[in-house]
């Protein structure tokens, strides 16, 4: 760790600028220039700030159930919703994949690590024996169009399929390498609700192939809504793998009834404690009022979306800091306002019960994060559903011993871009 930079170490250790000046003794004038680099600081500093980065300043408030022990790898990781769930039930994350720089900030700032948060997969997946070994590979990855139409078109016009040919510039891709050449015990992946049904379901189809045909796994897939657990409906889907079988049950899994989850009015805070900020401009509800009326002339649903406390939201999207319309808060006798960032994180379930998160960067990212996460209390469900049949699973990975990995061979490809 001695070659990092200041903020590099700070933000390993988990520490805000303010919280790194408390633990090193400094005052915040002085580690603020640390920061922009307009000062140097002395060698012991780091030495501090390293032993911090390794053991961490304070105690995680994502407590673990020590009676299941295993490893994971957090892919295309977020904010670390996936985390939480699998970090619960026991597991130890020893590989954090994120490429964007505000995600990473926010992911230090609420997990105690002793490894290197990593940016883009692509090049790991290139080399996976740089992840470190792992029983359980989670991944919230993109949905990229893929190269060729899948699997259906393939077959119906007589020609050999694959993942190598069907995926190649996808991150898809990326995940399915480290998964061949690893082959941990289990994985769970997760993506919008849409993946099913994307291109005709030829995409879906050419993903679930790859898993159970090509690597080898036993696959279930099944759309989850959060309004059993938080006041949204949201649904993602989720893909469930082992490699040997067991009786896990994705589909057959009681989801709490709907119509007994909360209602917006337990993740609002009062209304003399919002900052008017969070209020719409003037200028801003009139636009989204005549927005609204020029669309219902036309016979659609476009437009703004009004709720109040005994409501459930729609989905919250990673394009809430433009304008807030999809859930926007009435206040009697005034314009309506945004939700708050917190109250995101109360929504998405990072921030409950005892559970506090913290938010270190802008409003504007926050929102994006907080848009493209998982609702983590799904997650915690889904970790506990499976945390039995993943003690099976690992007790027989470790008296059988490891499987070869999956040779597979990677042509030259054109990489999209991350989207």
């Amino acid at each position: 760790m001695s070659n990092l930079s200041f903020t590099e170490l700070r933000q390993l250790a988990g520490l805000s600028v303010d919280e790194a000046a408390g633990e090193l003794g400094y005052c915040q004038s002085t580690v603020y220039r640390w920061e922009r680099g307009e000062a140097k600081p002395k060698a012991s500093v780091y030495r501090a700030l390293e032993v911090l980065a390794q053991f961490g300043p304070k105690p995680s408030v994502f407590g673990a159930d020590r009676d299941l022990q295993f490893r994971f790898i957090d892919l295309f990781a977020g904010i670390g919703g996936l985390r939480i769930g699998f970090q619960g039930i026991g597991g130890h994350c020893v590989f954090t994949s994120e490429w964007d720089r505000f995600a990473q900030e926010t992911y230090r700032a609420n997990f105690r690590d002793n490894h290197k948060l990593h940016g883009d997969v692509r090049e790991f997946s290139e080399d996976p024996e740089l992840i470190p070994e792992h029983d359980v590979l989670l991944g919230g990855f993109p949905c990229q169009p893929f190269s060729l139409a899948g699997v259906s078109k393939k077959n119906a016009l007589g020609l050999p399929h694959g993942f190598m040919c069907d995926t190649q510039g996808t991150l898809f891709f990326d995940t399915a390498q480290i998964i061949a050449h690893h082959q941990p015990a289990a994985f769970v992946l997760e993506n919008v609700k849409n993946l099913e049904g994307h291109d005709k379901g030829r995409t879906f189809a050419t993903i679930m192939h790859a898993l159970e045909n090509e690597l080898g796994y036993h696959v279930q897939a099944r759309v989850i809504s959060s309004a059993s657990w938080v006041p949204q409906k949201r649904e993602r889907i989720f893909i469930v793998g082992f490699r040997e079988k067991t009786a896990f049950n994705l589909r057959e899994l009681e989801i709490p009834p709907v119509a007994e989850g909360p209602k917006l009015g337990s993740i609002l805070e009062a209304h003399d404690q919002v900052d008017p900020k969070y209020t719409l401009t003037p200028r801003l509800w009139e636009y989204l009022q005549e927005y609204r009326k020029k669309h219902e002339a036309r016979g659609n649903g476009f437009g703004y979306s009004l709720f109040g406390p005994d409501d459930v939201a729609r989905t919250l999207s990673a394009r809430y800091h433009k304008d807030g319309s999809e859930i926007l808060i009435a206040q009697e006798g005034r314009r309506p306002r945004r939700l708050t960032p917190q109250e995101c994180a109360r929504l998405m379930g990072f921030d409950r019960g005892e559970r506090r998160w913290s938010i270190p960067v802008s409003d504007t990212q926050a929102y994006r994060q907080f848009g493209n996460a998982v609702v983590v209390p799904v997650v915690e469900f889904l970790a506990n559903a499976m945390k039995d049949h993943l003690a099976n699973a690992l007790g027989s990975k470790r008296t059988s011993g490891e499987r070869e990995p999956v040779a597979i061979s990677r042509p030259d490809r054109k990489l999209t871009a991350v989207g």
